[in-house]
């Protein structure tokens, strides 16, 4: 059995809470908790779990007595002494209300082909999960998971190397940071071809992160620990001073929040130049800023079309951002590949200068949107779709390269249109503004939840007219 099939027993296995009203997300949560002890177990790493707190404690166990232990094992590793340990059993607490169910799924985990799983890596089994969830479109937590080609594709172009300080100030999961730490592993026979003290290096402090939402975090912690990497993984804000800390990076890889602050209110951060409540705005301005001014830090970030065309306080930021760094390549994604229905975004690759003037001599544009196919699940995104934008990235002569995607834009000619970035689409005449046509079996999908909605609404409506007309009052 490969991770993949295990990664569906595991999801499967959410059908068993569904009397108990459980989410996808608070199912992965509580997977997490379980999981972690079993694979420290696997690992033979149970070491950092107290004695009496451990898998085959609950294993033990059955029934009421199963859940009050889980419970009291749950608030005792969220106030142990382990740090990590400590982070990830932060308030934890069970969703699952009925103990066969929570007696079930400890069965069932323990069942699983954990060999096999040893095999093809417990971090790569892990990060398979949260791709699932990410996939489900009823889970919600595609909105903060990236899609793993693309990560893939900015990471390999970034080309982190040893000994380089990496981060994500946005980090979700960390897999940005995930992926970055696998690319030199992959490069060095994980770590064995380098020196001890570099190898603590990259397990200690090359890879670091802020992640705002606790749950997130805490499987972001997860996430970290079971790839062997040690880095300062924070929880908060990146844009309050809590996140004052992020600076002088090598390399920055990351996909910020969309929307606005809560309320519209201002950033509490008083490092950033230029006030917005556009977070994307704050986010790319935090990031350039946070870059080391060598000439050879380097960042890649996704970024909605509003931070390429917004006005005022957007064109005094792209223009800093221009002045700063080398913007030499954005790149257009196509619609359909995250959570958000119909959301627009790019790919941001700039070098910070070693001056703060002058930086951004020219910009190439790869049209990757434009009369491409209409992506979702049933049509994902392969590293395929980036070969030809690759192969013009890292062109010793960008200017040779024949491909009517890839075009440049000097600075003076961005200066014409106002700063603005909105550039570099191909002419379409058969698809207005660019769109891509929604897939019409996800729009199908959709469809269906909200007609069921609907009538669900329908339903407690005339629940509330019989009400009234036996007694006169509306019983909720």
């Amino acid at each position: 059995m490969n991770n993949q099939e295990i990664v569906q027993k595991l999801w499967n296995l959410c059908n068993v809470l569904r009397d108990d009203g459980i989410t996808y997300q608070q199912y992965v949560t509580e997977l997490t908790y379980l999981l972690f002890l079993k694979m420290m177990k696997e690992q033979e790493t149970e070491g950092v779990i107290p004695e009496g707190n451990r898998w085959d404690d609950l294993l033990d166990k059955e029934g009421l007595e199963l859940k009050t232990f889980y419970q009291r094992l749950l608030l005792e590793l969220g106030s142990g002494e382990n740090e990590r340990l400590r982070l990830i059993y932060s308030d934890a607490s069970t969703s699952i209300a009925e103990p066969k169910n929570l007696e079930k799924i400890i069965k069932s985990i323990d069942a699983l082909d954990w060999y096999n799983a040893k095999e093809e890596g417990l971090g790569n089994l892990y990060e398979g999960l949260l791709e699932k969830n990410a996939s489900e479109k009823k889970s919600g937590a595609g909105q903060y998971f990236t899609p793993r080609v693309l990560i893939d594709v900015m990471v390999q172009l970034i080309d982190p190397k040893i000994g380089e300080r990496c981060a994500d100030p946005a980090a979700g999961t960390f897999g940005f940071m995930i992926a970055a730490d696998q690319y030199l592993k992959n490069q060095t026979d994980d770590y064995f071809d380098i020196e001890p003290q570099e190898a603590e290096f990259q397990k200690k402090e090359a890879f670091v992160g802020m992640e705002l939402v606790k749950d997130t975090h805490r499987l972001a912690l997860m996430n970290a620990l079971l790839h062997n990497i040690e880095g300062r993984l924070e929880q908060g804000d990146t844009l309050s001073g809590n996140g004052k800390w992020m600076k002088n990076f090598d390399v920055i890889l990351t996909n910020p929040p969309f929307g606005t602050k809560k309320g519209g209110e201002r950033v509490s951060r008083d490092d950033l130049t230029f006030e917005t409540s556009n977070k994307q705005l704050n986010f790319l301005q935090l990031i350039y800023n946070a870059l080391k001014d060598d000439g050879n830090a380097r960042a890649a970030v996704v970024l909605p079309d509003n931070v390429l065309f917004e006005s005022g306080i957007g064109t005094q930021i792209r223009r800093d951002l221009m002045n700063k760094c080398n913007l030499h390549t954005i790149l257009r994604l196509p619609t359909g590949i995250f959570y958000a229905q119909g959301v627009k975004t790019n790919v941001l690759f700039f070098t910070r200068g070693t001056t703060d003037q002058d930086n951004t001599k020219d910009v190439w544009v790869y049209d990757l949107r434009t009369n491409m196919s209409s992506f979702g699940k049933r049509n994902q995104l392969t590293m395929a779709h980036f070969e030809n934008f690759m192969k013009a990235y890292v062109a010793e002569d960008r200017s040779k390269v024949e491909d009517e995607r890839w075009n440049k834009f000097t600075r003076e000619e961005i200066t014409k249109k106002d700063d603005s970035l909105d550039i570099g689409l191909i002419a379409d005449e058969s698809l207005s503004s660019y769109e891509n046509l929604p897939d019409p079996i996800e729009s199908a999908e959709e469809a269906i939840v909200k007609l069921q909605q609907a009538m669900d609404l329908l339903g407690e409506v005339v629940e509330e007219l019989r009400a009234v007309e036996e007694d006169g009052v509306v019983r909720k």
